[in-house]
């Protein structure tokens, strides 16, 4: 009887846990087997003293119980986007059983009333998910049942084939369904590090960050480039979108262009590009400077915006020495502006010896204004090289004080790959670093001139090719690229390797040779 009662505590830990032991044994003796348990409970219902909600919970533990011993196949891709087999579905009559499925029995308190459940193997972690089903799932289900495209649905639904791009992926990350591989995959792997569901070694998005204008309305102290070269005529800026969209067919990911310049909006075709974007599906976001409400709201109703990304680079007084005088409370206000219309805004700082110190207390400015700020380290690249990067010495001491600050600041983001050292030296959950998966360089994420260059990283000289010339898929299958996303080779044996290796234009800013040499600011402890 002993090892009976072991097994169903085995596969029934909650249930077993919300009964009083006399009552659990009593009910492993009458089960014929693991499978009986949740009829048995419901022919009992209402005879003894147990939750009610306990059948249904019994049906998700059982699943959950065959998903974690293999007992339903689970391949890790399909040639086709596709339902993941281990995938099922419960209309249940109680509400909050999916916590209780993770374990969750302090602050869950189940309730009548109607909720579908899906439960699932995740195909990368292998961990048991359940949660209640929206109506974003169940489209992305009905897709691949049918095997409708994301452009059918956009047209069916009135809606945008990016916004119906962005949930099969989500969707693929969840694990909800399975598709081809992503052909954006390091050559390299350490499968224990991952921090989240989807491997840190394959993307699913792949982003450009287009200059697509030197022009600008400011004349910042630390601007990487100032110099003034034209901008590509709208029909090679088409061709780029089209060989952008063959790149991401035949690499099985979503493309995402992030216009930027100088200012994006002052080129005189912007809007043209970003609709010609949105008609190939891909995720437009913009990096530039405040612009007049109704601009932003022609270009939302072209498609809506990912995000709107400004830059501050401190406090009033030091952000209008570095920008110009008024910038700061024009960013306020246009931070203000993009909340009321509804665009998700960023804020970015670059990091130097002089605003250091004012970030955190920034970060409190913008607490309630912005939805995610973020800071990078200075490259001394074009005008930047007049000013002085952060101390190496103090920085491991403002990351600290940057991390507990995050605790209570939802504002605050993580970007710096350096931050995973503090993680792992407290054991907690790394995040995926600057691009997601540690530095993007030529990985998730190229830079585009305005004259058609691509560079691995727009933070410092790192030049692969040109769109003018070549396709996108020879500059990044070039070998140049392969040594950019390699990263140095004094991190090749890293155990944060997936999600760091350190920030290249940094070490450039340092005069160290990119490719052998580590960020000169790591202070991870050899090991």
């Amino acid at each position: 009887m002993q090892e009976k009662v072991s097994l169903f505590n085995r596969v029934y830990p909650v249930c077993s846990r919300l009964a009083d032991d006399p009552t659990w044994q009593d009910l492993v003796g009458r089960a014929d087997s693991i499978e009986t348990l949740p009829d048995l409970l419901q022919d009992q219902a209402g005879t003894l003293d147990l939750p009610e909600f306990l059948p249904e919970l019994a049906g998700l533990e059982l699943h959950a119980f065959k998903l974690t011993n293999n007992e339903i196949p689970l391949p890790a891709s399909a040639e086709k986007v596709t339902i993941n087999p281990t995938l099922r579905l419960f209309l249940n009559s109680w509400k909050n059983l999916a916590p209780l499925l993770h374990g969750n029995v302090v602050d869950v308190h189940p309730e009548r009333g109607e909720e579908q459940i899906i439960v699932w193997l995740h195909p990368f972690s292998n961990i048991v998910k359940a949660k209640p089903v929206s109506e974003e799932d169940l489209l992305v289900l009905k897709m691949a049942l049918e095997g409708l495209s994301a452009r059918d649905v956009a047209e069916q639904g009135d809606t945008y084939v990016a916004a119906v791009d962005g949930a099969v992926i989500r969707a693929l990350y969840e694990g909800i369904i399975i598709g081809p591989q992503s052909g954006i995959v390091r050559d390299y792997g350490e499968k224990e590090l991952s921090c989240r569901d989807e491997p840190l070694d394959a993307a699913r998005i792949f982003s450009l960050q287009w200059h697509i204008t030197q022009v600008c309305d400011l004349h910042c102290r630390h601007c990487y480039d100032r110099d003034q070269y034209a901008s590509l005529p709208l029909s090679q800026g088409i061709r780029i979108l089209d060989d952008l969209a063959d790149f991401c067919a035949t690499h099985n990911v979503h493309g995402q262009i992030t216009f930027t310049g100088g200012n994006p909006l002052l080129h005189p075709e912007f809007e043209e590009l970003y609709r010609e974007a949105a008609d190939r599906g891909f995720t437009a976001a913009i990096l530039g400077n405040p612009a007049a409400r109704e601009k932003i709201d022609r270009i939302m109703a072209i498609q809506p915006l990912a995000f709107y990304q400004v830059s501050l680079e401190g406090l009033e007084e030091h952000n209008d020495y570095m920008r110009g005088q008024g910038h700061f409370q024009k960013i306020l206000g246009f931070l203000d502006l993009l909340r009321d219309i509804g665009v998700y805004s960023m804020v970015m700082l670059t990091l130097t010896r002089d605003n250091m110190d004012q970030v955190l207390e920034l970060g409190e400015v913008l607490r309630d204004r912005v939805d995610l700020f973020t800071f990078n380290r200075l490259s001394l690249v074009g005008e930047g090289a007049s000013l002085v990067m952060a101390d190496p010495v103090r920085y491991p001491e403002f990351l600290r004080a940057y991390v507990k600050a995050v605790e209570s600041n939802p504002c605050l983001g993580l970007k710096d790959n350096l931050l995973n050292i503090l993680y792992r030296q407290e054991n907690q959950e790394l995040f995926g670093g600057c691009t997601g998966y540690g530095c993007g360089a030529a990985f998730n994420f190229l830079s585009v001139l305005a004259n058609g260059e691509v560079h691995a990283c727009r933070k410092f000289p790192s030049p692969l090719g040109n769109l003018v010339e070549q396709s996108l898929h020879e500059i990044y299958h070039s070998d140049m690229a392969k040594r950019y996303r390699s990263g140095p080779e004094e991190c090749a044996h890293c155990k944060l390797r997936l999600v760091c290796r350190g920030c290249l234009a940094v070490s450039y800013s340092h005069g160290q040779d990119i490719f052998t040499t580590k960020d000169p600011y790591c202070f991870i402890k050899d090991e």
